[in-house]
């Protein structure tokens, strides 16, 4: 039985909410430095088109960060991509806040 030591049997898989909100999170990540990386061609100014994808992308990271802490409530799962997922969405939404928030100053 020393052969079966190395290998864990059990039921347990990753959550699609988890991998969906990672997926959305990237998805947002993507979004918004295209905006700011388009943004800073043209000279700082923004068009109408830039501000509804960045809002747009920061709708998308609210959405997997409710995803992902679903994902987290789920017993027997691994949480890797829930704790991933939460992760990267707070971080997208508190980019998102902070560029908003620079904008209005």
């Amino acid at each position: 039985m020393k052969f079966f030591a190395k290998y864990k049997f059990t039921n347990k898989r990753h959550s699609m909410k988890a991998v969906m909100a990672v997926i959305l999170a990237l998805i947002g990540i993507v979004s918004m430095l295209i905006c700011i990386v388009l943004s800073f061609k043209n000279g700082g100014e923004a068009s109408l088109n830039f501000g509804a994808v960045f809002l747009l992308s920061m709708v998308m990271s609210a959405v997997g960060l409710v995803l992902a802490i679903i994902s987290r409530t789920e017993p027997d799962r691994y949480y890797l991509f829930s704790n991933l997922g939460i992760l990267l969405n707070i971080l997208v939404l508190a980019a998102g806040g902070g560029i908003l928030a620079l904008g209005l100053s």
